[in-house]
């Protein structure tokens, strides 16, 4: 809380710029864009291909460098760390789940979760048994064992989501989680995201094409060109409806 008494933002973006330069060729892929995000939110970020979805999310993980502005997530300002430090900051307080699942082919479904953990520190037995955890969490508590070759790609994800989840991160990064799926794989884990917001309060900022995702989440941001165009709160619909 601030010295008011109110809840600070979990992240409050400020005129954030972000410029691809190609030989003598800039683009504005972010034009000093504004967002606040507040713990507990899903929020689904939408817009046609090109639009900077996923530059937003980079830049406002700290995975990209920005051009302009400020990034503060917990009260503290990204780009006025260390390279070091922010990502030292990065593993403690984000979890990300991507598209391409990035799960180590060779390593078993606990030893993909354990591993963010085990880089961070956290002895062996308390990895594997937080990894364990988490993989009944999503429900692949029967499947700890398996490599990624051994499992659905639906399972892939849940794997994905029980390894960004583990070290109880204050924000989850999702860009186009559902991308690589089937329509009912792809229900299952928006379900899964919706299940881990409503009951342990999980905030979420995914990026998606899908106005069928979006249209589950509780509030969509749009994007066009760079810029956000609309920022609207609704009633949740069900997903997969």
């Amino acid at each position: 809380m601030n010295e008011n008494g109110q809840v600070e933002p979990l992240l409050v973006a400020e005129q954030v710029r972000k410029v691809y330069r190609t030989g003598g060729i800039e683009v504005e892929a972010l034009a000093g864009l504004d967002l606040v995000v507040r713990r507990g939110e899903l929020v689904a970020v939408m817009g046609p291909s090109g639009s900077g979805k996923t530059t937003l999310l980079n830049c406002l993980s700290g995975l990209d460098d920005i051009d302009g502005g400020r990034v503060l997530v917990e009260g503290q300002d990204l780009f006025a760390m260390s390279d070091a430090r922010r990502t030292s900051h990065r593993a403690r307080s984000m979890g990300f789940i991507f598209q391409a699942f990035n799960l180590i082919p060779v390593f078993s479904a606990a030893e993909n979760v354990e591993l963010p953990l085990l880089l961070n520190g956290v002895p062996a037995r308390k990895a594997r048994a937080t990894a364990t955890q988490m993989l009944e969490r999503v429900g692949l508590g029967h499947r700890t064992g398996h490599r990624p070759n051994q499992l659905s790609g639906g399972e892939q994800q849940r794997v994905t989501i029980a390894r960004a989840l583990a070290a109880r991160p204050a924000i989850v990064w999702a860009d186009e989680p559902t991308g690589n799926l089937d329509t009912s794989m792809a229900d299952q884990v928006v379900a899964l995201l919706h299940e881990l917001n409503r009951e342990e309060g999980q905030t979420i900022v995914l990026v998606t094409h899908d106005p069928a995702i979006g249209g589950s989440a509780g509030r969509v941001v749009r994007m066009r060109d760079g810029h956000l165009i609309g920022d609207e709160r609704r009633p949740l619909a069900s997903v997969g409806s």
